[in-house]
């Protein structure tokens, strides 16, 4: 048995979480929008620009080869970090958006033909969303939704109903951004095969928090954002199983992604180098291999049950205020909170909120139709990493009852 780690040691990583924000000691619970980055991250950043800093690939001298080396090497440490057969599987993008909109525009616009069937369900992120719709009208494709039950999970029931033969894509979130509803992504992508589909998991909240591997996942295709795990903004990749990437054509043209380039053609390089057009963000894939490096030492498993303690007592706390309404599941969930107060509007709560140091999340948290669905303008989001404290959820709940106090004079 693992000694637990320890977590003040740990938050002593985060220099921006030692600050006072309007004379009052910072409660950062936005991590679902970002996270944090420990001194790791920022030294590995520091030393690339103040020693490595140079073009990759392209190069024969030894800064470029420096650079290359280290790109690769993150490569490769996200390979392993997610379970991937090979680094070959891992495209870099500037995260979960970009990630998804490759897919949708290239395999999508090879692939998907008008009639077929896109399947999603009514939890997505704008960003598991928009790019199928702008496919589907591209396309002449349709769209499908697995309807969310009241309390935050899937209606599986209507899968087979909905998951037929002209389903190509099955693509759905993995922990859900509003809810924190953790969906059975196995099973999910277990039956998209079973009718010939392709699965497309959108892993924004679970990389960085939850054990990753989608070779047991069973999925074609993983997405997540570097900036939610502790990696610079910008940073991110694409998972695709060896075989569907191969098959899919590139998405961006330019330098770097080819072989040979004559006036009227161009060959390409294999995956992932064929999805990589110009000079990539070599820094911000060195800051994603640190921040892997950093995860791996502390345990995802570890970050999960911690971060899954701090939602349930946050939740058991946030529902004793009057006139509380808690969005998603009331046992396991990941590591967030959802709540709308029938006495403040979102905007107005977050902003009570900021001026005694707590960093909440209000608005739609670009999960518009979901938010129509439940019935609210918005919700407000506490969302925690390892670097929070069952202190601090005291602290947000004092500053919660001010609030209620407040608003209801």
């Amino acid at each position: 048995m693992h000694p637990q780690p320890d977590w003040s040691a740990i938050r002593a990583d985060f220099p921006i979480l030692d600050q006072e924000v309007n004379g009052h000691p910072l409660v950062y619970f936005d991590n679902a929008a970002t996270s944090q980055k420990p001194r790791a991250v920022i030294e590995a950043l520091r030393t690339y620009y103040e020693r490595d800093n140079a073009n990759v690939h392209r190069g024969l001298h030894e800064l470029s080869n420096r650079a290359t080396d280290a790109f690769e090497a993150a490569r490769g440490k996200v390979a392993r970090f997610l379970g991937a057969a090979s680094a070959e599987e891992i495209v870099f993008t500037r995260g979960t958006t970009e990630g998804i909109n490759l897919v949708a525009q290239a395999w999508g616009g090879r692939f998907v033909r008008a009639g077929e069937v896109i399947l999603l369900t009514e939890m997505e992120h704008h960003s598991n969303l928009v790019p199928w719709q702008l496919l589907a009208e591209r396309s002449g494709a349709r769209l499908r939704f697995v309807p969310v039950l009241e309390d935050g999970t899937l209606d599986l029931g209507a899968l087979d109903a909905l998951l037929t033969p002209e389903v190509k894509v099955f693509a759905f979130t993995h922990i859900s951004n509003s809810l924190g509803t953790i969906n059975p992504v196995a099973e999910l992508c277990r039956r998209a095969r079973a009718v010939g589909a392709l699965s497309l998991v959108d892993g924004a909240q679970s990389a960085g928090h939850a054990p990753v591997d989608v070779r047991a996942m069973g999925c074609d295709f993983y997405a997540f954002s570097g900036h939610k795990m502790c990696a610079p903004t910008g940073s991110g990749a694409l998972y695709g199983r060896a075989e569907v990437l191969e098959a899919t054509p590139p998405w961006h043209g330019g330098g770097e992604m080819i072989v040979s380039v004559s006036y009227e053609r161009a060959t390409f390089k294999p995956a992932p180098h064929r999805f990589e057009a110009g000079t990539p963000n070599v820094a911000g894939a060195v800051g994603l291999g640190a921040a892997v490096d950093y995860l791996e030492a502390i345990g995802r498993e570890r970050i999960f049950a911690h971060d899954e303690a701090l939602a349930l007592s946050a939740l058991a706390k946030i529902e004793t205020l009057p006139g509380i309404r808690i969005f998603g599941p009331r046992e396991q969930r990941g590591g967030l909170v959802g709540f709308a107060a029938e006495w403040a509007h979102p905007h107005d709560l977050t902003t009570y909120a900021n001026e005694y140091g707590l960093a909440l999340r209000g608005g739609h948290h670009c999960n518009q139709p979901l938010m129509r669905k439940l019935g609210v303008p918005g919700t407000n989001r506490a969302s925690f990493y390892f670097y929070n404290t069952e202190a601090e959820i005291d602290r947000m709940m004092a500053i919660l009852t001010a609030a209620h106090g407040f608003f209801t004079r």
